[in-house]
């Protein structure tokens, strides 16, 4: 029994180790992209009511810049245990029931980023046949944005829920931060 949780707490510390540097990855990605949307909307303010030259990409590239930087961001989220939780119920419960309740609510989750990952493939393919208005690039490039924040997510998910399982079996059952 204790060498089997002697492995369980070294895969929940290789699984923290990965959950973190793919959080920190991911982190810079959606900084580069928030810089990149705040200077695409401060040119387009610019060039629409200082210069006046109409500079119509900007717009989309606004548009698309936010969804990525949206979409991906959740990962982040999901590493840090930041997303919306019902706090309340989970210091009701006892430390059992915070467990269980904990991973039936990462399952849940799996299973929604799982089933979003799978039809947003699909939706993804179907814009390969389509072009962006301004930009006449295919629209999966935008589209792809679900099933990479989608597959990021799942993986979060995992990574997070094994890191919490182990941390939450040393402790009285608290949901961790």
């Amino acid at each position: 029994m204790a060498r089997g949780g002697r492995a369980f707490d070294a895969l929940a510390d290789r699984a923290a180790v990965l959950s973190d540097r793919l959080s920190r990855a991911v982190e810079i990605v959606v900084v580069v992209l928030m810089v990149l949307l705040v200077l695409d909307v401060w040119l387009g303010v610019f060039v629409r009511y200082v210069v006046d030259l109409p500079l119509t990409f900007t717009e989309e590239a606004a548009r698309y810049l936010m969804i990525w930087m949206a979409l991906l961001a959740v990962s982040v989220g999901i590493a840090r245990r930041e997303h919306i939780g019902v706090l309340v119920l989970f210091d009701r419960l006892g430390a059992r029931g915070r467990h269980v309740a904990l991973a039936a609510f990462d399952v849940l989750g799996f299973g929604l980023f799982a089933l979003l990952l799978y039809y947003g493939i699909g939706f993804t393919v179907s814009g390969l046949q389509q072009l962006t208005m301004i930009y006449s690039i295919p629209k999966a490039i935008p589209f792809a944005s679900v099933p990479v924040a989608c597959a990021l997510a799942c993986l979060q998910v995992v990574l997070t829920g094994i890191r919490d399982q182990a941390g939450m079996r040393g402790e009285a059952g608290r949901v961790p931060a």
